[in-house]
């Protein structure tokens, strides 16, 4: 096999990547705003949070579709079966929370009677759902409670990758680099 045939494609790397980085800075974003003194600061910073969240909807459904149709590389002959089963459930749930999160965000924020504005290039109009206030809290505290799943598992998914990469010396993390050894 290949060294390209067990790293991931280029766009596969670019769609994790930039993903990878734009979760992490909503994260700081949303963490930021709950920390703010000012009522107006609070609002501007979770304005971010909110377009943020929507583009990485949209870099989503286009790494699935990238997914889709493009081959990914098998998992390392030498993990354990119970490793294969773990990386490939934290995957699906990532993709169910870079999805749901969004969505969820947007049912909220609908659900409040707010539009999201996409830092002001233009506005996302709230969903035809009405307005709700105790769903649009339940919502949202459902909303931080997966982001806080999300985060936790993103820590795994890093030590899982170091794991790999430094003690297994199985590629790991340059199976979405596309530089470093991927061996046999």
């Amino acid at each position: 096999m290949t060294d390209t045939a067990r790293r991931y494609s280029a766009g596969a790397m670019i769609f994790h990547w930039v993903i990878a980085i734009a979760v992490i800075v909503n994260w700081r974003l949303a963490e930021n705003a709950e920390h703010a003194e000012a009522m107006e600061d609070k609002i501007a910073i979770f304005a971010n949070h909110k377009a943020l969240g929507i583009l990485i909807l949209v870099l989503t459904l286009g790494r699935l579709a990238w997914r889709w149709t493009h081959p990914v590389p098998p998992l390392p002959s030498n993990l354990a079966k119970w490793e294969a089963t773990l990386a490939r459930t934290v995957h699906v749930i990532f993709y169910v929370l870079l999805i749901g999160l969004p969505l969820g965000g947007w049912m909220a924020n609908s659900l409040s009677g707010r539009e999201i504005d996409m830092f002001g290039l233009f506005v996302i109009p709230p969903l035809p759902v009405g307005e709700n206030a105790e769903a649009a809290k339940a919502i949202f505290g459902l909303h931080a409670t997966g982001g806080s799943v999300f985060i936790y598992l993103i820590a795994l998914h890093i030590l899982g990758a170091l794991k790999h990469t430094f003690f297994d010396k199985n590629g790991g993390i340059f199976r979405m680099l596309p530089f470093g050894k991927v061996p046999d």
